[in-house]
Protein backbone atom coordinates (compact mmCIF):
# COMPACT_ATOMS: atom_id res chain seq x y z
CA UNK A 1 0.00 0.00 0.00
CA UNK A 2 3.02 2.18 0.88
CA UNK A 3 4.11 1.77 -2.47
CA UNK A 4 1.20 2.20 -3.77
CA UNK A 5 1.08 5.98 -2.37
CA UNK A 6 4.62 6.78 -3.24
CA UNK A 7 3.58 5.90 -6.92
CA UNK A 8 0.82 8.12 -7.17
CA UNK A 9 2.37 10.74 -5.04
CA UNK A 10 4.76 10.75 -7.30
CA UNK A 11 2.67 11.08 -10.87
CA UNK A 12 0.33 14.06 -9.01
CA UNK A 13 3.02 16.06 -8.20
CA UNK A 14 4.88 15.46 -11.81
CA UNK A 15 4.21 18.61 -13.65
CA UNK A 16 2.12 17.23 -17.29
CA UNK A 17 -0.52 16.54 -14.44
CA UNK A 18 -0.97 20.26 -13.35
CA UNK A 19 -0.08 21.64 -15.89
CA UNK A 20 -3.32 19.33 -17.26
CA UNK A 21 -5.04 20.46 -14.46
CA UNK A 22 -4.54 24.16 -15.02
CA UNK A 23 -5.90 23.71 -18.87
CA UNK A 24 -8.91 21.84 -17.77
CA UNK A 25 -9.52 25.00 -14.92
CA UNK A 26 -8.50 27.23 -18.16
CA UNK A 27 -10.51 25.62 -20.55
CA UNK A 28 -14.10 25.44 -18.33
CA UNK A 29 -13.65 29.55 -17.85
CA UNK A 30 -13.16 30.17 -21.55
CA UNK A 31 -16.18 27.64 -22.28
CA UNK A 32 -18.42 29.50 -20.43
CA UNK A 33 -17.35 33.25 -22.03
CA UNK A 34 -17.72 31.54 -25.25
CA UNK A 35 -21.71 30.56 -24.21
CA UNK A 36 -21.73 33.82 -23.16
CA UNK A 37 -20.92 35.28 -26.84
CA UNK A 38 -22.93 32.44 -28.36
CA UNK A 39 -26.16 32.93 -26.31
CA UNK A 40 -25.91 36.69 -25.20
CA UNK A 41 -24.06 38.56 -28.56
CA UNK A 42 -24.27 36.41 -31.79
CA UNK A 43 -27.17 34.38 -32.02
CA UNK A 44 -29.82 37.62 -30.94
CA UNK A 45 -28.17 39.44 -34.20
CA UNK A 46 -28.50 36.16 -35.82
CA UNK A 47 -32.25 36.27 -34.31
CA UNK A 48 -32.76 39.93 -35.88
CA UNK A 49 -31.17 39.02 -39.61
CA UNK A 50 -33.25 36.10 -39.41
CA UNK A 51 -37.19 37.98 -39.67
CA UNK A 52 -36.36 38.78 -35.29
CA UNK A 53 -36.44 35.20 -34.37
CA UNK A 54 -35.78 34.65 -30.50
CA UNK A 55 -33.42 31.04 -31.07
CA UNK A 56 -33.83 30.25 -27.48
CA UNK A 57 -37.86 29.72 -27.59
CA UNK A 58 -37.91 27.64 -30.76
CA UNK A 59 -39.15 24.32 -30.35
CA UNK A 60 -41.83 21.56 -31.47
CA UNK A 61 -44.26 20.94 -28.84
CA UNK A 62 -44.70 17.10 -28.42
CA UNK A 63 -48.11 17.40 -26.61
CA UNK A 64 -51.05 18.74 -27.72
CA UNK A 65 -51.69 21.04 -24.11
CA UNK A 66 -49.10 22.88 -25.63
CA UNK A 67 -49.96 26.59 -27.78
CA UNK A 68 -47.84 28.72 -29.45
CA UNK A 69 -47.68 31.72 -27.55
CA UNK A 70 -45.89 29.20 -24.86
CA UNK A 71 -42.37 30.49 -24.30
CA UNK A 72 -40.02 27.43 -23.71
CA UNK A 73 -39.44 27.09 -19.95
CA UNK A 74 -43.49 27.17 -20.06
CA UNK A 75 -43.55 24.27 -23.03
CA UNK A 76 -41.54 22.23 -20.83
CA UNK A 77 -43.97 22.42 -17.77
CA UNK A 78 -46.69 21.25 -19.33
CA UNK A 79 -45.39 18.47 -21.58
CA UNK A 80 -41.93 17.29 -23.73
CA UNK A 81 -41.31 19.92 -26.58
CA UNK A 82 -38.13 19.76 -29.10
CA UNK A 83 -36.09 22.65 -28.51
CA UNK A 84 -34.29 22.72 -31.13
CA UNK A 85 -33.52 26.57 -31.10
CA UNK A 86 -31.29 25.51 -27.89
CA UNK A 87 -29.69 22.79 -30.05
CA UNK A 88 -28.32 25.51 -32.79
CA UNK A 89 -27.32 27.71 -30.08
CA UNK A 90 -25.57 24.99 -29.23
CA UNK A 91 -23.85 23.69 -31.69
CA UNK A 92 -22.84 27.38 -32.76
CA UNK A 93 -20.90 27.16 -30.08
CA UNK A 94 -19.43 24.07 -30.15
CA UNK A 95 -17.96 25.50 -33.93
CA UNK A 96 -16.61 28.53 -32.34
CA UNK A 97 -14.87 26.52 -29.23
CA UNK A 98 -13.81 24.02 -32.05
CA UNK A 99 -12.05 26.64 -34.34
CA UNK A 100 -10.36 28.25 -30.64
CA UNK A 101 -8.86 25.19 -30.00
CA UNK A 102 -7.41 24.49 -33.71
CA UNK A 103 -6.07 28.14 -33.79
CA UNK A 104 -4.26 27.35 -30.15
CA UNK A 105 -3.08 24.00 -31.62
CA UNK A 106 -1.33 25.74 -34.49
CA UNK A 107 0.08 27.99 -32.85
CA UNK A 108 1.29 25.52 -30.00
CA UNK A 109 2.89 23.46 -32.76
CA UNK A 110 4.10 25.72 -34.13
CA UNK A 111 5.79 26.81 -31.26
CA UNK A 112 7.05 23.76 -30.64
CA UNK A 113 10.95 22.65 -32.02
CA UNK A 114 10.97 20.29 -34.35
CA UNK A 115 12.56 17.24 -34.09
CA UNK A 116 15.13 16.61 -37.09
CA UNK A 117 14.79 13.40 -39.06
CA UNK A 118 17.46 11.42 -39.06
CA UNK A 119 18.03 10.10 -42.66
CA UNK A 120 16.42 6.58 -42.75
CA UNK A 121 19.22 3.94 -44.09
CA UNK A 122 19.03 2.69 -47.34
CA UNK A 123 17.86 -0.20 -48.71
CA UNK A 124 18.95 -1.49 -51.60
CA UNK A 125 15.91 -2.24 -54.10
CA UNK A 126 15.52 -5.83 -55.45
CA UNK A 127 17.10 -5.02 -58.59
CA UNK A 128 20.32 -3.98 -56.53
CA UNK A 129 20.21 -7.38 -54.44
CA UNK A 130 19.47 -9.21 -57.76
CA UNK A 131 22.51 -8.06 -59.45
CA UNK A 132 24.75 -8.56 -56.01
CA UNK A 133 23.65 -11.98 -56.00
CA UNK A 134 24.17 -12.70 -59.81
CA UNK A 135 27.87 -11.06 -59.55
CA UNK A 136 28.69 -13.38 -56.67
CA UNK A 137 27.15 -16.34 -58.25
CA UNK A 138 29.76 -15.65 -61.06
CA UNK A 139 32.50 -14.92 -58.57
CA UNK A 140 31.83 -18.29 -57.37
CA UNK A 141 31.85 -20.09 -60.76
CA UNK A 142 34.99 -18.08 -61.73
CA UNK A 143 36.82 -19.86 -58.65
CA UNK A 144 35.11 -22.87 -58.88
CA UNK A 145 36.44 -23.13 -62.79
CA UNK A 146 40.09 -22.26 -61.42
CA UNK A 147 40.28 -24.81 -58.85
CA UNK A 148 39.60 -27.98 -61.39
Amino acid sequence: MKNFMKEFRDFAVKGNVIDLAVWVIIGAAFGKIVTSIVEDLVMPVVGKMIWNVDFSNLYIPLSEKITEWMSLAQAKAVGPVIAYGNFITVLINFLIIAFCIFLVVKALMKAMPKKKEEPKPKWPTDVELLTEIRDLLKDEKKDHKKEK
